[in-house]
């Protein structure tokens, strides 16, 4: 991989107007740099003969040293600093003029601008952190709820990466010991081999397995769960929307075929996080548009992993098209019986439900006008994914889908190496499955990975991290 030794900077903090703005440094010559721009209250240009993690009260100044801002300047020498580089972050007022000016002048001095994720990138290279822990950064910026910002603060503290560590360690021997029979088995016995290495193996599987089976609720609830709206025209599905999104997202009127297109929000309850689609009624109808609007409705359903299904419970003519009852077969559905505050109007029960859909589906009476059934609404989503609980165990969880596949490509090599084992195959065999299923937890943590990963992971990030 080439490692570009030069000095970077950028802006690290967003660029809007603020009270405080951020721009950080980082290489061989940070010190220096900054130094040229930067003055203390004596006017002396004084950051490199600071002690290391210290911070300054100063002036930025322009080449011919007219004033450009007050600052603060913390001072952080090699290698205990987040690059392993010197750094050095200059604490200007947070206006977007000020912070250009501050990081032009640092450009024309021989600066250069960084990267995407470059400051990550460098400290993941210098051997600061290992791919995980650099993953774990990303999600902790864009974390969406409790449980994404938890989870990547435990494997910040490198919980997986020790995980990963210790399994290839553990292979590696292995590896090491089998290569010294073949070529040494004076010396090597191995008798009984074949069961010490199933045991082995099996706790190599197993520890995998929970990782995967992690990675089905912790996707989930970092991602969030994609959750279409469905039902007859004037059921409630856009009033349901907006009571979720708690702001008038959707046109609600008594008039039929309002929604005519999709309508997508994301929604918080608690710490799950809902991608919701509002669709158009679905129904017969010789309106082009709304014929299109309700393809789409159905499409979208199909995909979902939940769909909330309402049901007008005013409704004299419980029929319903025959697309909408196929959906309800093959996805995970909650069943919202809606208009309940109508109470002298109903037509539609939740018996009437069971018997049409079976006993299993779940029914919640609601009213989108007094808000009721919306704690009963959270409550059976978290039984749906996360095993009653909404908030998740004190654990870590894989959210990441490079990880994850990385895991069930090293599982299938472990799979094929117990295969070996009670086939009783050669040595030879199985290293090179034990070998493949190595390489791939390597991936993992970065210890096998190629430069066109590394830099695609790293262009995800944000600029002046």
């Amino acid at each position: 991989m080439i490692f570009k030794e030069d000095t970077i900077c950028a802006i690290a903090t967003a660029m809007i107007d603020a009270g405080i703005g951020i721009i950080r440094i980082s290489g061989e010559n940070a010190l220096s740099f900054a130094s040229k721009i930067y003055i203390d209250t004596k006017g002396e240009h004084s950051l490199l003969n600071f002690k290391t993690h210290t911070i300054h009260y100063g002036f930025i100044c322009d080449l011919d040293e007219n004033k450009i801002d007050e600052v603060m300047v913390s001072v952080m020498k090699a290698p205990k600093t987040y690059t392993r580089e010197d750094v050095v972050e200059i604490n200007s007022h947070g206006g977007r003029v000020v912070m250009e000016t501050i990081l032009n002048l640092l450009i024309k001095i021989g600066c250069r601008l960084a990267e995407p994720g470059e400051f990550t990138k460098r400290a993941f290279l210098n051997g600061r952190i290992d791919l995980t822990r650099a993953e774990a950064v990303m999600d902790l910026i864009h974390a969406q709820n409790e449980f994404s910002m938890k989870n990547s603060e435990i494997q910040l503290s490198g919980e997986l990466f020790n995980k990963i560590d210790s399994i290839r360690k553990e292979i590696i021997y292995e590896l090491a010991f089998i290569e010294s029979a073949i070529d040494d088995p004076e010396n090597y016995d191995l008798d009984g081999y074949n069961e010490r290495l199933t045991k082995k193996n099996e706790s190599w599987l197993s520890k995998i397995q929970k990782l995967i089976d992690s990675s089905n609720e912790g996707m989930i609830r970092k991602d969030g769960i994609n959750t279409v709206i469905i039902g007859k025209p004037n059921a409630g599905k856009s009033s349901l929307l907006n009571k979720l999104a708690g702001k008038e997202r959707a046109i609600v009127t008594d008039i039929e075929g309002t929604t005519r297109d999709i309508i997508e929000e994301n929604i918080r309850l608690d710490d799950i996080i809902l991608h919701v689609i509002d669709t158009a009624g679905i129904r017969d109808t010789d309106d082009v548009i709304e014929k299109i609007g309700v393809e789409k409705a159905v499409d979208s359903a199909k995909s979902a992993d939940l769909i909330l299904y309402i049901i007008d419970s005013t409704d004299s003519d419980f029929s319903h098209d025959e697309r909408i009852n196929n959906i309800i077969k093959e996805n995970h559905v909650i069943v919202l019986l809606n208009k309940n505050d109508i109470s002298d109007s109903i037509n539609v029960t939740e018996e009437d439900i069971h018997k049409k859909y079976g006993n299993d589906i779940p029914v919640i009476k609601t009213s989108m006008v007094d808000e009721t059934g919306m704690d009963d609404l959270k409550k059976i989503i978290g039984d749906m994914f996360f095993d009653g609980s909404i908030l998740p165990k004190e654990e870590m969880y894989i959210t990441n889908l490079r990880q994850r596949e990385a895991l069930i490509n090293s599982e299938q090599s472990l799979e094929k190496v117990r295969e070996s084992l009670n086939a009783f195959m050669s040595e030879d065999f199985l290293s090179i499955d034990l070998m493949n299923a190595y390489s791939y937890l390597g991936e993992i943590i970065g210890q096998e990975v190629d430069d066109d990963l590394v830099e695609e992971i790293f262009s995800k990030f944000c600029m002046g991290k």
